[in-house]
């Protein structure tokens, strides 16, 4: 059940980057190897910075009531994402999460290391979140940010791999980044919903 949970976690702080992974691979974006280990190590970093503050909180709470936080806080978590992901055909969102090619600042169709320091802060906000709700938990450190960052690398290179043919694929109402943020909501409210039984 642990080792379900680490991975839970992964695929949801990472699944927003195939998303963007797809969109890069659509506008023919390269992310070349070295930018995408960098936005991964942040990714990494923004765990780590998660889980402490999350088993500081669980020590701080007397009783059960780190396992009520974990569900509330990753209960809201989940829903926003849902929300997010359900508005994303309705309302364009002027973020690097909805149009990341702007992130290519110069214009040079790859993604150089100063641009992909701005694009892992912005794509690892999951991850610091989801890693509060890991600390809480009380699950490992280590496997969680490492975890969360193999699968953000995996991820987002997958994404523009697959950019070219995906991007365009309707699933119901949603493309395959909403669809994909959207299941990441569903994973995070599943994980809430365990912690209390």
């Amino acid at each position: 059940m642990t080792w379900l949970l680490v991975l839970s976690f992964a695929i949801s702080s990472s699944i927003d980057n195939f998303g963007v992974g797809l969109s890069y691979g659509v506008q023919k974006v390269r992310i070349p190897a070295m930018s995408n280990l960098l936005i991964a190590v942040i990714c990494f970093v923004f765990s780590v910075v998660g889980i402490i503050s999350g088993v500081w909180l669980a020590e701080l709470l007397p009783g059960n009531l780190p396992n009520i936080v974990a569900f509330s806080v990753l209960s809201v978590i989940g829903i926003r994402i849902m929300f997010i992901a359900l508005r994303q055909h309705n309302i364009k969102r002027s973020s690097v999460l909805s149009e990341p090619e702007k992130m290519d600042f110069d214009g040079s169709s790859h993604i150089s290391i100063s641009e992909a320091l701005l694009l892992g802060v912005a794509l690892s906000a999951n991850a610091l979140t989801n890693g509060v709700g890991a600390g809480l938990l009380e699950l490992s450190a280590i496997a969680i940010a490492f975890s969360a960052a193999v699968g953000s690398y995996l991820t987002l290179w997958l994404g523009v791999g697959l950019g070219a043919r995906l991007a365009n694929l309707q699933i119901g109402k949603m493309s395959v980044g909403q669809f994909g943020t959207f299941m990441s909501g569903v994973i995070i409210l599943l994980i809430a919903v365990t912690r209390l039984f």
